[in-house]
């Protein structure tokens, strides 16, 4: 069976120098919070175009934070796509706020300013909840449409975070999105383009004050520099707490892994557009293939394509040694725990179609030619036999 992601050949790839990160990391004793930590954070923020980053436990946490630092809560709300993994509509209802769903465009799978704009308008006219922020999702990979996005947050006055789970290190028109957004989140989730050997997750940001309030939020609300001016404390600043935080610090060993996959991941976004090239050039004929927002380029977290009998492709692909995945085969408001918060006017009719048409292949920088040969042409077999 062809991997669906190949991440041991990724590990032989950084070979000895990855082992030798990790049993420093043993070594030194410092498990919780080490130089790793900093020297990654340090590295993160350069890549991805932001004055600071953050570090913290998991990419839902990343989204959370921030929602805690603007003091979402209660009677407030936060847009967001249906088309995604539940963890972006998690983030509200943890700090007590509720999610909007919106509908998302139709080529790119990202989160549609139309659909936003309507449903932030809405909301205001209810009057029952306050908007405060939108959550886009870079989904699959692809950068969304932060222009458009980003003027309608402006219009209305809300805080828009990129979550870039699965997109961190796609860019638009040369830019990250940290460009348009308040702040972008990641996850290093194993799986995802940069990820890590256990979960992880990141908030990178442009201002210092804010900054130092997650900083404060990700280690139990621990006093900072700001918090202590013109004050006497000589003990722990972790000992003096100011606000209600959480415990969402990243273990040193996870960064000392994701600096070493710091050295490759700009060589393997390029591989993975290879990758997706060759995809294009074998199946564009035949099937949907993704379509990247004008102007970007993405890290390929999957390789999304729609076809008639989705349900009866992935088993054909079994049987011809190819894995494949479904994303996301119930939108999270046809869940029933998320089935009561509100949606955009008119529902979100493209999201729902998306979800029983989708597919995802094989993706990962390490995807033979010969492999995708395979791939190519069993889906092609499928395709003529069902026309």
């Amino acid at each position: 069976m062809i991997p669906f992601i190949d991440l041991q050949a990724q590990r032989k790839r950084l070979g000895q120098p990855l082992e030798d990160a990790i049993l420093k990391v043993v070594r030194s004793g410092a498990y919780i919070m080490g130089p790793e930590i900093a020297e990654f954070e340090r590295q993160l923020a350069a890549f991805g175009h932001a004055p600071y980053a953050l570090s913290c436990g998991s990419g839902t946490e990343a989204l959370v934070l921030p929602l805690m630092a603007w003091g979402i809560g209660p009677g407030d709300a936060v847009f967001c796509p249906s088309f995604t993994f539940a963890a972006t509509a998690e983030a509200m209802p943890l700090v007590g706020a509720s999610p909007v769903f919106v509908d998302i465009d139709p080529d790119t799978y990202n989160l549609d300013p139309e659909s936003l704009q309507a449903a932030i308008e809405a909301v205001k006219r209810e009057g029952k909840l306050t908007p405060r922020a939108v959550i886009a999702v870079d989904l699959f990979g692809g950068p969304a449409d932060y222009p458009a996005i980003a003027r309608v947050c402006a219009k209305h006055g809300l805080k828009l975070i990129s979550d870039s789970a699965q997109g961190f290190g796609c860019t638009l028109d040369g830019k990250h999105p940290i460009h348009w957004a308040h702040v972008t989140t990641t996850s290093f989730f194993p799986a995802k383009p940069l990820g890590c050997y256990g979960d992880g997750g990141a908030v990178l940001c442009k201002d210092e004050k804010f900054h130092d309030l997650l900083v404060s939020l990700r280690v139990h609300g621990q006093a900072v520099k700001s918090d202590i001016e013109g004050k006497t404390f000589e003990h722990d600043a972790k000992y003096l707490n100011v606000r209600i935080g959480m415990n969402s610090r990243m273990d040193t060993i996870q960064a000392a892994v994701l600096l070493e996959k710091m050295k490759i991941f700009e060589d393997e976004i390029a591989a993975r557009n290879r990758v997706a090239d060759r995809y294009a050039a074998g199946l564009s004929d035949l099937v949907k293939t993704p379509t990247v927002q004008d102007g970007g380029v993405s890290v390929w977290a999957q390789y999304t394509i729609e076809v008639e009998g989705r349900d009866e492709l992935g088993p054909h692909l079994r049987e011809h040694g190819v894995p494949s995945a479904v994303y996301y085969p119930i939108p999270i408001h046809r869940q029933g725990v998320y089935s009561g918060y509100p949606t955009a006017p008119g529902g979100l009719p493209v999201t729902e179609a998306k979800a029983g048409q989708v597919i995802s292949l094989p993706m990962h920088p390490y995807l033979s030619a010969d492999d995708q040969d395979q791939i190519v042409a069993a889906i092609r077999a499928f395709v003529k036999k069902n026309r």
